[in-house]
């Protein structure tokens, strides 16, 4: 089964993200703060994410998106139908390698229940 995440189900407007940080619950790991936000009926699941300025220059912020891209990426298949998720990289992130940003991401998933299936 080839992984591959649509750029359609990615978030790209800041009033979309905007929607999932003030109506989202929130779960802080090591490396990255998990929101969840439930969808309406039809919509279907999204993600999203983010790193802040605080993190350092364009490449470094830049650097983080792809590893909580990746991460996501991998473990989509843990991902319930019907959520949107957003995953904002923490200072933690930026030396990471992509199993602890990985593993984190799956822990988040579990303490926020969100876990659809074990693979």
């Amino acid at each position: 089964m080839k992984l591959t995440l649509k750029r359609e189900r990615m978030l790209k407007r800041r009033n979309e993200f905007q929607r999932v940080y003030h109506k989202g619950k929130s779960y802080p790991g090591r490396h990255l703060i998990l929101y969840v936000f439930k969808n309406y009926h039809g919509e279907k699941d999204r993600l999203g994410f983010a790193a802040g300025k605080k993190l350092g220059c364009a490449a470094v912020r830049n650097r983080v998106k792809r590893l909580l891209r990746e991460a996501a990426r991998l473990e989509q298949v843990r991902i319930p139908q019907g959520v949107t998720l957003l995953l904002v990289g923490r200072a933690a992130a930026a030396k990471a390698k992509l199993p602890e940003v990985q593993a984190d991401f799956v822990n988040l998933l579990r303490r926020a229940k969100m876990v659809n299936q074990e693979p």
